[in-house]
């Protein structure tokens, strides 16, 4: 994890804000607080932060909209806080490319946890030049190799092109549909079943016990992750 990773926050409870900005300063961060759409867009490209705490309820509008805009022009992680928790919208912040959504209220342990797994692992891709290691799991992109202790793996097609879908973001949550629309094509978004096939098939190569996965892990009703620690 970098030291005194930047955190932006954006969040217009002036409250929450003011909690958030001590609790990561006490741990050793640093941060930048906005409270609305337009500030964060020009705090993001005045400082361009290490990662950003997002509100969804903002006064000029949601904040889905500034999950957009940061994806045009960067992968800074964003962790989503909101109060609102059906399923359905976090599969569209995760559609948008959140990596990862706690719902209010929340524990401040739980927060700098999800902080730390995300900014750790957005420098461990970085510094290993696509190089993803896990335990006995290593998943080089580069060159399309996958080892289970030490010894090559050998998967699919298909398997593959999951695996280094996961690999991209690991601890990011991915959608049935991005995952779907990625390995088959747009016209299979709604064919959840050949993605649940496919994921069973690859966990059965990787996994110890594929019932209790170490490595691919379900967000249930949303998609896949890879563990990131």
């Amino acid at each position: 994890m970098p030291e005194k990773a930047e955190i932006l926050i954006v969040e217009d409870d002036l409250q929450i804000s003011q909690f958030l900005h001590s609790s990561l300063k006490a741990t050793g961060y640093l941060t930048l607080t906005a409270t609305t759409n337009e500030i964060a867009k020009r705090l993001l490209a005045e400082h361009k932060p290490a990662l950003i705490l997002l509100d969804l309820n903002l006064p000029d509008g949601d904040g889905r909209d500034y999950i957009s805009h940061v994806r045009e022009h960067s992968d800074i992680p964003i962790l989503v806080l909101s109060a609102r928790q059906t399923e359905q919208e976090k599969v569209e912040c995760f559609n948008l490319g959140a990596d990862d959504y706690l719902a209010k209220p929340f524990g401040i342990n739980e927060l700098l946890a999800r902080i730390k797994v995300c900014l750790k692992h957005s420098a461990k891709m970085t510094l290993r030049d696509d190089v993803f290691t896990l335990d006995e799991l290593s998943i080089d992109t580069a060159n399309s190799v996958v080892k289970l202790n030490h010894e090559v793996i050998h998967l699919t097609p298909i398997e593959f092109k999951l695996l280094f879908s996961l690999a991209k973001k690991p601890g990011k949550v991915f959608t049935h549909r991005q995952l779907l629309t990625e390995i088959w094509g747009a016209d299979y978004v709604d064919d959840t079943h050949y993605l649940r096939i496919h994921m069973g098939r690859l966990r059965a190569r990787l996994e110890k016990n594929a019932a209790k996965p170490r490595f691919i892990l379900t967000e249930v009703g949303i998609g896949y992750r890879l563990a990131a620690s």
